[in-house]
């Protein structure tokens, strides 16, 4: 065939065969051309049996350069790439030509296997059952996995046990950090069924960045004391050296081509909300871990049980309700209800949410809001938490701080632009605060929404007399329902039948 060299046993076919064929039936039978058979019945060699080498058939482009100026490049510094060499050759002998890129680095391959420096080797490693879990975080954010239409900043936990394949996911909203590793943790732990004796992670250098050295040896300790609870010895690879933890980073790039194709076969990558996604992320790996399934039930005998209860996978934080009726922590700020200003409040500190206490009762649970990426400060706000203050002082509204998270839904943010520009100041707050108190006192936030949007749709201003009639109706005008009470004695009169009968 055009393009292959033959071999030792083509040839033999070819002679076998040319004792009763023609040289052409014979050499197509032996899959080479008629050409090639004459030549070997000149030759009379076998293949193996060829001691040149074929010589070059066109002038080296490198000739007096390789050795001259690349060869010296490459001393100084091994770590050079072969297209820096290239562009720096172009640059210096613009009217030279080299030949094409992949010349010169075939050449530097060539080069570098016989005088290049030494090699990191990869030990492959025999996993024993239930010796090892390994945790890291991926980015999953190139997905371009989508919540309500917003897109969703996110990394994914993911733990596994490299003898029998067992895998884990957890989707993690904020960084890495060591509230998002023990809670994915325990979760992988009780989904296993049991814990293995050692656990790798990385270095945790993302979870400690930014932090005092008090700070980063207590979040070791509580690292420590979370690995102690299930029986585990904690080990950590080296920074930077990501193949020390192989077995994970390499199965990152599987569970993401897992999630991908599911993706595609859904049609569509919006969620109506993260639970949803959470449980879409759970069915793919469970789909993963069902192909494992025999290897995973015989792992499972060699885990180590659990324990009777989970430990802490949140911070606690002390924080001070302000005269701005909230908190603020890790530059968000948080409302919270008036009547709680001037009280210390108890917060732990989970991944998606915030849980409030007031001495040793739960009050409230938060969503977990994240700051800015320039270091501005981010707002999570509800607006029945402040409606009250606001009423009274509407012209507050065009100058708050956290003015655009108080709105609950689009519609009533675009409604207030479109009053600034219609009617200015005064009216744009006095209406926009009304429209708030009616949607927090009539629990009708989402139906007047959508009348707002309706408004704005044909560029109409909402009426606050007609929404009043229609979601806080006069009392005088409510129909008045008589009930008239019948006398208990009919009871009795239906009973003393039910036992005669």
């Amino acid at each position: 065939m055009a393009g292959r060299h033959i071999n030792d046993h083509q040839v033999r076919l070819f002679m076998n065969n040319r004792r009763n064929a023609p040289v052409a039936l014979a050499a197509a039978k032996a899959g080479f051309s008629t050409a090639t058979g004459y030549r070997l019945l000149e030759s009379g060699e076998l293949p193996s049996q060829r001691q040149t080498l074929r010589g070059r058939r066109r002038p080296d482009p490198l000739a007096g350069i390789f050795d001259d100026i690349v060869v010296p490049m490459l001393e100084m510094a091994p770590g050079l790439r072969p297209i820096a060499i290239f562009e720096e050759l172009r640059r210096r002998y613009p009217q030279t030509e080299f030949g094409s890129r992949r010349t010169l680095e075939r050449r530097i391959r060539h080069w570098r296997a016989l005088h290049g420096q030494d090699r990191e080797v990869i030990f492959r490693q025999v996993h024993e059952p239930g010796r090892m879990g390994l945790s890291d975080f991926t980015c999953m954010n190139d997905l371009e996995v989508t919540i309500a239409g917003e897109a969703l900043d996110h990394l994914l936990y993911h733990f596994r046990l490299p003898c029998g394949g067992f895998e884990h996911g957890h989707v993690i909203l904020g960084g890495e950090s060591f509230v998002a590793l023990a809670e994915g943790l325990q979760n992988a732990l009780w989904s296993a069924g049991g814990a293995p004796r050692l656990h790798r992670t990385d270095s945790l250098s993302a979870a400690f960045r930014n932090l005092d050295a008090d700070t980063k040896a207590d979040l070791t300790q509580r690292y420590d004391a979370l690995c102690a609870h299930f029986g585990m010895e904690p080990t950590r690879n080296n920074t930077g050296i990501a193949h020390e933890n192989g077995a994970i980073e390499s199965a990152h790039a599987h569970i993401k081509a897992g999630v991908k194709d599911a993706l595609l076969l859904r049609s569509t990558k919006d969620f109506a909300n993260l639970a949803d996604y959470r449980r879409f992320i759970d069915e793919v790996v469970t789909a993963r871990n069902r192909r494992h399934g025999p290897g995973i039930d015989a792992e499972r005998k060699f885990l180590q049980p659990l324990p009777d209860t989970r430990t802490t996978d949140y911070e606690e934080v002390l924080v001070s309700v302000t005269s701005s009726g909230g908190f603020t922590l890790r530059r968000v700020f948080y409302t919270v209800p008036s009547r709680l200003i001037g009280h210390r409040l108890r917060v732990r500190l989970y991944d998606d949410r915030l849980d409030v206490f007031i001495g040793g009762t739960k009050f409230m649970t938060l969503s977990r809001g994240r700051a800015g990426a320039n270091g501005k400060h981010g707002h999570i706000v509800d607006y029945r938490h402040v409606i009250h203050s606001l009423r009274r002082k509407p012209m507050a509204l065009l100058g708050l701080v956290y003015r655009d998270s108080l709105f609950p839904r689009d519609a009533f943010r675009l409604m207030f632009h479109h009053l600034l520009e219609v009617r200015g100041e005064r009216e744009a707050c006095r209406t926009t605060v009304e429209l708030l108190a009616m949607a927090h006192e009539r629990a009708c936030e989402a139906e007047l929404a959508q009348i707002l949007t309706e408004d704005l749709a044909v560029h109409r201003l909402p009426c606050i007399h007609s929404l009043r009639a229609r979601f806080c109706p006069d009392p005088a005008d409510l129909p008045e329902v008589v009930v008239e009470l019948v006398p208990l004695s009919i009871y009795d009169g239906l009973i003393e039948q039910g036992v005669a009968a």
